[in-house]
């Protein structure tokens, strides 16, 4: 991925082969269940060449940035990766985030407290921002201050772990 601006609206992802620039729609990540992208990301998309250039007209795969595990998150720092693993996928609701100030919160169903999310999480998950009322799934630990996002992915997620 070369950059994503949920405000805009649309990004631009480079094939690994090179050729020009490939258009990435907000509409086309809204039906893989995202609304964002982080930079640097892995995607897999189908492409099309229409007479306004190359566009993706459907997301496959998104992995993150090579480097989203090299920034270490406090609360996670004592708990063991596979535990981490192992913590199932939880459906919920973003309740708001504020990009600049690096995080925000998202209810999750059933549950009365709120889910913390922080901006690093979302790019670990290999996503940018988080817009009010976006259905996701989350894998939820208790932190040092309370229920927090250890990964964060689309909603489409929580009905595949589930099956």
């Amino acid at each position: 991925m070369k950059w994503f601006d949920p405000g805009k609206g649309f990004g631009f992802v480079i094939a690994d082969e090179g050729g020009p620039d490939i258009l990435l729609h907000a509409n086309v990540l809204r039906n893989f269940g995202q609304s964002s992208v982080a930079d640097q990301a892995g995607i897999e998309v189908d492409v099309q060449d229409t007479d306004r250039g190359m566009q993706a007209v459907a997301v496959h795969a998104i992995v993150p940035p090579p480097d989203a595990d090299t920034a270490g998150l406090f609360d996670f720092e004592e708990i063991d990766p596979e535990e981490l693993r192992a913590v199932p996928l939880e459906p919920a609701r973003v309740k708001w985030f504020d990009k600049a100030k690096g995080f925000g919160f998202a209810n999750t169903f059933g549950r009365p407290e709120d889910v913390f999310i922080h901006i690093e999480v979302l790019r670990r998950s290999g996503l940018s921002d988080l817009l009010p009322g976006e259905a996701l799934a989350v894998r939820v630990i208790e932190g040092k201050r309370g229920r927090m996002a250890m990964e964060v992915s689309g909603w489409d997620s929580a009905l595949k772990d589930s099956d």
